[in-house]
């Protein structure tokens, strides 16, 4: 199964629990700050995306969208 998220940056925190949860490790904190003044989430380009959705249940401001290929 192929997977992609969206991470809304602009409601990101910078709590970094998708990061840690992310079996992958797909996830990065960008280098520039959000309009709040964090340091969001990102996802890492070089790295592939299951779409298991880990990350999208611990974030607590669900800035994270999870979209999934079932065909493979």
């Amino acid at each position: 199964m192929k997977g992609k998220i969206t991470i809304d940056t602009s409601m990101c925190k910078s709590c970094q629990l998708c990061i840690g949860f992310c079996p992958k490790k797909n996830i990065v904190l960008s280098k520039e700050l959000n309009s709040k003044g964090y340091f969001p989430a990102q996802i890492d380009p070089k790295k592939a995306c299951t779409g298991c959705g880990i990350c999208a249940l611990m974030c607590p401001e669900a800035a994270i969208e999870v979209y999934r290929d079932d065909e493979d």
